[in-house]
């Protein structure tokens, strides 16, 4: 069944506020950090969120309490049980498209068209401006079944920032349990012997759209590149990149139409593992990456890298200043999660849905058929390859 016959057109979003709520922070000491001072325990435990200088100022300007009193005396000596609470204070986020279309939606699923710009979790300068905070709105505002056990919709597996198209989110715990379990076996299955190359089974297909630049030999080419994990400023639990000693990791590419002119190529990949920024990864490492990626260039790694230079520079709130340097968060490239075939959490229907396509990402048939005034024509988007 395909989402043009289950879901009525549905945009949801409301408007961001100017100031998040800002986030609260707890810790208990433990007993081997007793005899600390607040500022040691701060600055040694969390030194990824802030420089000395930053945590002093944060101290200084009220912003921790020790077992319930403010204390702005960064000397203070800690005792093991003592409960800790830094209030981060709230903070304008960068701005960020908040409305969001439903593709499919059933009891158990929701299937959402992110746009490119919103982030779908929570993370780094983006506390509230996430898909998961206009799920969590949008369900205040529902009456949702008794069959949902969930308070709202949760998202089950992440896109980059950068990314649009099929976000697939649960609406009940055991769809929630189902699906996320799909995720993890299709990835598992690229790593067993790699039995997803030679069709091993699988509950969930995902393929994307994408435009890289350079023009590709072949007509499709199958990616089986590591990925790994290396340290880079910025990026508090490492970047991902091309690595012989990384995670398995599979994806295949099918050209769909070249340009010669401008030195571009429309591709279409399917996944069938899930590691982060795969498909810019993988494409990267082929020495096509994705037009207009900030951060990863051919083979698979980042532009920028020097893993020693660290900016001990804070800033209003105490934290590091951002990275002048790429990070995975910024956009500025074209790729799109095109279609999603999945069995069915529940009544393991296989359910086929799609998001439609940016023009950017459509091929110069499927242009031409839209804009063409005669009905007689039939045309039809075909695989273009030249």
């Amino acid at each position: 069944m395909s989402n043009d016959s289950r879901t009525q057109s549905l945009v949801f979003g409301l408007p961001w506020p100017e100031l998040n709520d800002g986030l609260h922070y707890n810790d208990v000491v433990p007993s081997s950090d007793s005899e600390l001072t607040l500022i040691e325990f701060y600055s040694s435990k969390y030194k990824n969120s802030a420089p000395l200088q930053g945590w002093l100022q944060r101290i200084q300007n009220g912003q921790i309490s020790v077992d319930g009193t403010v204390v702005k005396d960064p000397n203070v000596i800690l005792s093991g049980g003592s409960e800790l609470v830094y209030h981060r204070l709230p903070w304008k986020e960068p701005d960020a498209p908040h409305l969001l279309e439903v593709l499919y939606e059933d009891d158990d699923i929701i299937a959402l068209n992110k746009p490119s710009g919103l982030q779908v979790l929570p993370g780094g300068l983006f506390q509230q401006r996430t898909v998961l905070t206009q799920l969590y709105w949008h369900g205040r505002k529902q009456n949702f079944s008794l069959k949902c056990q969930e308070s709202h919709p949760v998202p089950v597996h992440r896109l980059g920032r950068g990314t649009s198209g099929i976000l697939l989110c649960a609406k009940t715990k055991v769809a929630k349990t189902c699906l996320a379990a799909y995720f993890a076996d299709g990835t598992s299955l690229v790593g067993a012997n790699r039995k997803a190359e030679h069709g091993g089974t699988r509950r969930i297909s995902k393929i994307y759209r994408a435009l890289v630049t350079g023009i590709p030999g072949e007509d499709k080419v199958v990616i089986n590149q590591p990925i790994g994990i290396v340290q880079y400023p910025g990026v508090a639990k490492g970047l991902y990149v091309a690595s012989s000693s990384g995670k398995p990791a599979l994806s295949k590419v099918e050209v769909l139409e070249r340009d010669g002119k401008q030195n571009r190529t429309l591709v279409q990949v399917e996944i069938e593992s899930g590691r982060p920024h795969q498909i810019r990864i993988h494409l990267s490492f082929i020495g096509h990456p994705l037009l207009g990626d900030p951060l990863y260039i051919a083979g698979g790694q980042p532009k920028l890298f020097d893993s020693e230079f660290v900016d001990e520079s804070y800033a209003e709130d105490g934290g590091y200043q951002r990275p002048t340097n790429p990070v995975p968060g910024d956009c500025g490239y074209y790729l799109h999660a095109h279609r999603l075939l999945l069995s069915h959490p529940t009544t393991n229907e296989m359910i086929k849905i799609s998001a439609p396509l940016p023009s950017i990402l459509q091929t110069r048939m499927r242009l031409v058929a839209l804009w063409n005034p005669y009905p007689s024509a039939q045309l039809t988007e075909e695989k273009n390859v030249h």
